[in-house]
């Protein structure tokens, strides 16, 4: 092994490999319901009710857009996390934008409230949130200590 390989081995803490397989796993859950939405996958939407179907299904490609940054933005930022690359903060950031956006959108400048703003999805929201920017803090204070590169 290379001095800088084996330099990098011992400074990537364990607690990196765990925080970027599960936020892989998260951003893929997220991944998945956004193939099945923009593909308007009968099994996986058929728990929605017609109002929040014409929701999902009128989106304006700006907040497709968003949510897409957002959805694919974890999922990058998260392997680019495992892989010890700085990009991962920027990524995180901008995964971290398109939900703070598409959330705009879908509780404040359109119906969302009144079709989706039950306490559950709400809650959930906020769960999301908190994950997107915990995410950025993380890779964020790993790239202060060096240890994405």
């Amino acid at each position: 092994m290379s001095d800088i390989q084996e330099t990098r081995s011992k400074r990537t803490p364990w607690h990196l490999w765990i925080i970027g397989g599960i936020a892989l796993l998260w951003s893929a859950m997220g991944a998945l319901d956004y193939v099945m939405t923009l593909t308007k996958n009968e099994a996986y939407m058929s728990n929605f009710t017609p109002e929040q179907l014409a929701f999902f299904y009128g989106l304006p490609a700006w907040v497709v857009a968003t949510w897409a940054a957002a959805v694919w933005g974890g999922v990058l930022g998260s392997l680019l996390l495992l892989l010890r690359r700085q990009l991962a903060v920027w990524i995180f950031l901008a995964s971290l934008i398109g939900m703070v956006v598409t959330t705009i959108h879908n509780y404040i400048l359109s119906n969302g409230m009144d079709v989706m703003g039950d306490t559950f999805s709400l809650a959930f929201t906020a769960v999301i949130f908190v994950i997107a920017l915990a995410l950025f803090i993380y890779a964020r204070a790993m790239r202060k200590r060096r240890v994405l590169v």
